[in-house]
């Protein structure tokens, strides 16, 4: 026979004092858990988002990222006469790149943060169509001009439209804004790789990476086989989407480690205060159990009583917990990208997945704060219970 649910639920509401405590415990737990998940969730989903499957990243072989690249002019042209390759009338869609970080002062703050200036083929918006110019116009081939994204736009100082900035020995002219999506582009500055290349000066046959936009995402086993096997260069292939995800790597094992640390250390307060709250009830309810046992209730149903009010206060915190960081979804924060050296805008991501593991958490913060005392509750000697009424 098993306990009324409503004489859990009437027994909370009775102790709210020490209820409140518990549920307080684990809402802030859930709270910090889920925020530190949404935080790596956002910093990952800015950088796969920057990838295209339809696009194939070439760096030099050995290079675990652009910065550490070298490509040539001759490889270049390679590379674009290769399978698999996008054409647009008879000008193949690739788009060999420069890399290098500037210095700019925040907004908010005035210190100055890096920022990733990417020299780039005048074809780049074929290359990479999920980027459109939302404020003036894209550069001229040749001058100083600069594209500078909507991140860049919003955080950095001195990049209105019209401006100039001076960085790297030359004056530039911000001449368009534009919308990556929310990818990693939106906080770089673009410009002409051959002008970037000589205000730098870096050699003009070199440069560090190139992004090729093929036919169709199937095309990319033929074009990687077809340059891994060509004697004329020594370089490495991958799919775009999976190059910027191993970028992330990094920064996401930490944050996700952190966050699982944070959240068990306080998750041990959070048990704590269940316990407390749990153990509080069945010494507080000796003389209501005894007459439970007494009238027929198994030690089985006392048990599942007991568990039934820790996972109660648990669900409530947890609950709670996941609504508090529910104004955090995207919220937009910064970092240093440490495989660029350069600031990263992204936006926290709190999805549904990380909601339900928040709950489940809570949950499992309940069954550990709770199934103890309900053991003992169970094993309450029931006569000596009695003799105290």
């Amino acid at each position: 026979m098993a306990i009324p649910l409503a004489y859990n639920l009437r027994s909370l509401r009775v102790r709210w004092p020490s209820t409140v405590v518990a549920v307080l415990g684990i809402t802030g737990t859930v709270g910090v858990f889920v925020a530190m998940l949404a935080l790596a969730k956002g910093f990952k989903a800015t950088l796969v988002s920057s990838g295209s499957p339809r696009n194939a990243i070439v760096r030099r072989a050995g290079a675990t990222s652009e910065m550490e690249s070298a490509v040539t002019t001759d490889q270049v042209h390679v590379i674009e006469d290769m399978p698999g390759v996008a054409h647009k009338g008879s000008e193949p869609l690739v788009s060999p790149e420069t890399v290098v970080v500037a210095a700019f002062p925040l907004k908010a703050t005035g210190t100055d943060a890096n920022v990733q200036v990417r020299g780039v083929s005048p074809r780049v918006l074929d290359v990479r169509d999920q980027v459109k110019i939302v404020a003036g116009r894209f550069f001229r081939p040749g001058l100083n001009e600069l594209v500078v994204g909507r991140n860049v736009a919003r955080t950095y100082a001195g990049f209105d439209l019209g401006s100039t900035v001076k960085f790297g020995g030359g004056t530039w002219t911000v001449v368009g804004i534009f919308d990556a999506g929310g990818s990693a582009f939106d906080s770089e500055l673009w410009a002409d790789a051959q002008v970037v290349k000589q205000v730098y000066k870096r050699p003009l046959d070199i440069y560090q990476s190139v992004t090729a936009r093929l036919t169709s995402a199937d095309a990319y086993p033929a074009f990687k086989d077809a340059i891994t096997s060509d004697p004329r260069v020594t370089l490495q292939v991958d799919r775009e989407i999976d190059y910027y995800e191993k970028q992330s790597r990094a920064f996401t094992r930490l944050v996700t480690v952190l966050g699982v640390l944070v959240g068990g250390v306080m998750s041990v307060g959070a048990i704590i205060a269940a316990l407390n709250t749990m153990y509080s009830a069945v010494a507080e309810r000796a003389r209501e159990i005894a007459t439970m046992r007494a009238v027929g209730f198994g030690a089985g149903s006392v048990v599942l009583s007991f568990t039934f009010e820790a996972l109660c206060i648990a669900l409530i915190g947890g609950l709670l917990g996941c609504i508090a960081v529910l104004p955090l979804n995207g919220f937009t924060t910064g970092t240093m990208n440490w495989q660029t050296f350069s600031h990263l805008a992204f936006a926290f991501r709190v999805t549904p997945a990380l909601l339900v593991g928040g709950v489940i958490f809570a949950l499992a913060m309940g069954i550990v704060g709770g199934v103890p005392p309900a053991i003992r509750a169970a094993r309450a000697r029931i006569a000596v219970a009695l003799r105290e009424l």
